[in-house]
């Protein structure tokens, strides 16, 4: 049997050749003519080096009695070889991918730069002419300096490395896309946040490849809690990343400025149009931009750019081990990473990076039918180990407290089509700081749970909205009539000073701006008035 072993230890001998070798011998073994191309090609070579050898160590320590376990199971693998294309190099590539998350701050001034290069402007507007696209592509200086940055100024590893992810990821997204009636090259927007990294995590702690926050992402149908968390399920954060494009064209009614709100949101974006004298077009408002959006727009044309011709500027995509064809399959039970480990054979690592929204290893699928994600190779034994995996030292990796916890915590009911979790009060705990952990107000607790004070007691249970929860009483601060009504199964909120369509959405878990607008017959350029009553989603 072929041993992946000494196919790794082969390809690193022969890389460790071609990087040692003279300069001159090397370009004749890579049959390569210029000096900037051999360097380009070492540079390739030591990235795929540092993942060979990672895997490499990998599959040296992994414990003898688990290879052994699969290569003696037909139904499981074929032989060792693709144990290690779908475990050990799939954790190398999501290890490799953690080290390539986008720095706002390492585009932010790029604008400010007055870069140059041999190419004339000519060529590059007739290539940004030549791409078929629905998106205004604007050029100017800014947006040159940015094209520069990233097909001459940007680490050549970097920039390699995000061409090559494009390849398997920007297809999905662009099918997504697709569905929402959108244009595809919005799909590069995650470039600009991510640089197509799904584990990414922000300063800010926005998460996954679409950098969600927590308020904006259960605003838009991703769930999180305690044991999930749909922004680092790529496929369902696109979904929400589409939902809000969508929304935001509906309001501006302009692609660059819909795309300038993802990155500050549409308050600020409104605030610079009214301080430009109400003027629409991106370039109209940029300087009233928050400086960190300003060159938000900008790079996305130069990575539409880059992405289109990115063998123009000599750039090699690097080769990415993508993760190998998964099934997917249906969980009614509670589920533990652990049990699936043990009784199918697939390692923690790949359990985790194939379903990384489980957070705690957890899937809690008692309480609502969940979907987790595995290799191909493997489906036939988790088919097989079905009847028995959910009870499989379910006392170990479900204790009493675990159990509990599970069943508080994913207790999920449904009220006046309303989702909510129950959370119990503990020892120290305030209504503000609940608020605060859950991304809500303490207004909301308050009316979610008919509280008339502030004060709780320790093992009191509250009811904490998610998704389509219904709107808290709010009351006006020169009336003491409530700010909501209900009618027809509607609820109908009276608009008060100082309201936006935005603020109005943000106050409704599970309703967005094209909701409001679509039932009140509203355009983007309708205007609200104190007291006039907008019809909300049915509750």
């Amino acid at each position: 049997m072929y041993s992946p072993a000494k196919k790794l230890s082969r390809q690193l001998s022969t890389l460790l050749l071609l990087i040692f070798l003279p300069l001159s011998a090397s370009a004749q073994l890579l049959n390569i003519e210029t000096r900037k191309q051999l360097r380009d090609s070492i540079s390739i070579l030591l990235y795929k080096l540092d993942s060979l050898q990672k895997a490499y160590d990998e599959m040296v320590a992994a414990p003898f009695e688990e290879v052994a376990l699969l290569a003696d199971t037909d139904s499981l693998v074929a032989d060792d070889d693709i144990r290690f294309n779908t475990d050990s190099a799939l954790v190398a590539w999501y290890d490799n991918l953690s080290r390539h998350s986008q720095d706002e701050e390492e585009l932010m001034g790029v604008g400010d730069m007055q870069y140059t290069s041999d190419i004339p402007d000519s060529v590059y507007v007739a290539r940004l002419n030549s791409i078929n696209t629905s998106i205004k592509i604007p050029y100017n200086d800014v947006v040159r300096s940015y094209i520069i940055y990233y097909t001459q100024k940007m680490p050549r590893e970097k920039i390699c490395n995000i061409v090559g992810l494009s390849s398997y990821y920007l297809p999905i997204f662009e099918e997504i896309f697709d569905q929402y009636g959108l244009p595809q090259e919005l799909a590069k927007v995650s470039v600009i946040e991510s640089a197509l990294n799904p584990m990414a995590v922000s300063r800010a702690r926005a998460a996954g490849m679409w950098q969600f926050m927590r308020r904006t992402g259960t605003q838009y149908g991703l769930e999180i809690d305690e044991y999930i968390d749909e922004r680092f399920d790529y496929m369902a954060e696109t979904h929400a990343a589409a939902k809000y494009l969508k929304d935001a064209y509906a309001i501006f009614g302009d692609w660059s400025l819909a795309i300038a709100s993802y990155n500050c949101g549409p308050g600020n974006v409104n605030k610079a149009i009214k301080r430009a004298g109400g003027g629409r077009d991106f370039w109209d408002v940029y300087k009233y931009l928050p400086r960190e959006t300003r060159g938000y727009v900008p790079a996305f044309v130069a990575a539409v750019y880059t992405l289109a011709f990115y063998k123009e500027h000599n750039i090699v995509p690097s080769y990415i081990n993508t993760p190998p064809q998964v099934d997917t399959f249906h969980v009614s039970n509670n589920l533990h990473f652990g049990q699936v480990s043990e009784c199918v054979g697939i390692s923690m690592e790949m359990m985790r990076n194939l379903n990384p929204e489980y957070v705690l290893d957890i899937v809690p699928g008692k309480t609502k039918t969940r979907v987790i994600k595995l290799p191909y190779s493997f489906s036939g034994a988790f088919i097989d180990a079905q009847d028995t995996i959910y009870a499989y030292k379910d006392s170990v990796f479900f204790d009493p407290v675990t159990i509990k916890r599970v069943a508080e915590a994913g207790n999920s009911r449904t009220a006046a089509g309303a989702t909510y979790t129950t959370y119990t009060v503990r020892s120290g705990d305030s209504l503000g700081k609940i608020a605060s952990r859950n991304h809500t107000t303490v207004a909301r607790l308050k009316s979610w749970n008919n509280l008339r004070s502030d004060n709780i007691r320790i093992g009191q249970k509250l009811k904490i909205y998610s998704g389509k929860g219904p709107a808290p009483s709010v009351s006006s601060s020169s009336s003491s009539k409530p700010a909501t009504t209900t009618s027809g199964g509607y609820v109908m909120y009276t608009v008060r000073k100082g309201d936006t369509l935005y603020s109005i959405a943000n106050k409704f878990p599970g309703v967005t701006l094209n909701d409001i607008m679509r039932l009140n017959g509203l355009t983007r350029n309708s205007k609200i008035y104190t007291g006039q009553k907008l019809k909300i989603k049915k509750q």
